[in-house]
């Protein structure tokens, strides 16, 4: 690996990491010595990162430096182009044309061979055909903006049940969308079946806290919630 990926990569690295992380994690994931990514780090801070730390505790990179641009590999063109295929065929329309539109930019900046790469039909990912049941793009809409919806649910064999929920994740567990939220009526965090969802009411009252909170409790809670608990529907 030549200096300049390295280098790279250990940008990439720091970047994957929200908090300080040390220095022996970082060269376990680039794939070399705590020297060198000691070395490595002097180095991205002398050509500008705002690199924060020491050796013996970490190091945090603060937003808004970029090395120049380098070309993707083909495993990460394939990667790409696999995740844009699932975007485009398994969630709405909003996500779907936004993915085009990113990808029709990575396009425009690669080389040709990177280009054929990335319209390579090795891959193939199947479009989903069932209804979801509610509108996807004013779920993520709820999320961003912390906002409360009020659902009529029908649980699997029985009645139809209204209750008021503060959505906090949107996820794709067994081929199926969920939406993982506190219920007001429960008093407690559940996934909710999009599919389940008979009406929906998006309301403009804002729940309490942060939604990153929630999350954090939800998921402190359930250890692993999209394989520890069940939607009920």
């Amino acid at each position: 690996m030549s200096r300049s990926h390295r280098l790279f990569d250990l940008l990439q690295v720091l970047r994957r990491h929200r908090g300080t992380v040390s220095g022996e994690v970082l060269a376990r994931e680039v794939g070399v010595s705590l020297r060198t990514i000691r070395r490595d780090i002097a180095t991205l801070q002398a050509l500008g990162a705002d690199i924060n730390g020491e050796p013996g505790i970490g190091y945090i990179l603060r937003p808004g430096f970029l090395l120049p641009p380098l070309s993707f590999t083909a495993e990460e063109i394939h990667a790409l182009a696999a995740g844009a295929q699932w975007v485009s065929r398994q969630t709405d329309d909003a996500l779907a044309h936004a993915m085009l539109n990113a990808i029709a930019k990575i396009d425009a900046v690669l080389p040709s061979e990177m280009r054929r790469a990335l319209d390579d039909n090795a891959l193939y990912i199947s479009r989903q055909s069932e209804d979801t049941g509610v509108d996807l793009a004013r779920v993520r809409q709820m999320l961003r903006e912390q906002r409360k919806m009020h659902i009529a649910y029908r649980e699997e064999d029985g009645p139809v049940l209204e209750q008021t929920i503060w959505p906090i994740m949107l996820g794709f567990v067994e081929s199926r969308w969920s939406i993982a939220a506190w219920c007001e009526s429960l008093g407690d965090f559940r996934r909710f079946r999009a599919d389940c969802i008979v009406t929906v009411d998006f309301l403009d009252e804002h729940y309490p806290g942060t939604r990153r909170q929630l999350v954090k409790e939800w998921q402190a809670q359930e250890g692993h919630p999209c394989k520890r608990r069940k939607s009920a529907c």
